[in-house]
């Protein structure tokens, strides 16, 4: 059984968002910097993806390629690994962490780059989205 994850957009080390900005306008997940940006090398294709915007919420979901890319971050060679994100949609209504934790049934540990959740778990958030926030 696969799993899903949660990808921090990078909101508390980048305020004005451009890191967030570039995740949605791309439709990518991504990680920037040793040990973070291996995090992205772990999920595999088919995967549920979820964006976290600290303060907001999840406002982005998407089906991992399972193709990690890698490219240079501000100036840094080989500082960002990404991941291309197919279904993406965007949430017309962020889904609030504390919201997130009450679907899963326990406290999502929000203060890191990437969370993991089994695939059942992932599939119970998706399906809240799919009828509360698209």
């Amino acid at each position: 059984m696969g799993k899903s994850y949660i990808v921090n957009t990078n909101r508390t080390n980048n305020p004005a968002g451009e890191d967030e900005v570039d995740m949605i306008g791309m439709q990518k997940c991504a990680a920037y910097y040793d040990p973070w940006k291996h995090k992205i090398d772990a999920i595999k294709a088919n995967e549920m993806v979820f964006l976290y915007s600290n303060q907001r919420g999840i406002i982005a979901r998407g089906v991992a390629t399972g193709i990690v890319e890698v490219k240079d971050y501000r100036g840094d060679v080989d500082e960002e690994h990404y991941m291309n994100l197919e279904k993406f949609q965007y949430l017309r209504n962020p889904l609030l962490a504390s919201k997130v934790s009450e679907i899963v049934g326990y406290s999502v540990v929000w203060g890191q780059t990437m969370v993991s959740m089994n695939e059942e778990t992932g599939l119970k958030v998706w399906q809240y989205i799919t009828r509360n926030c698209l």
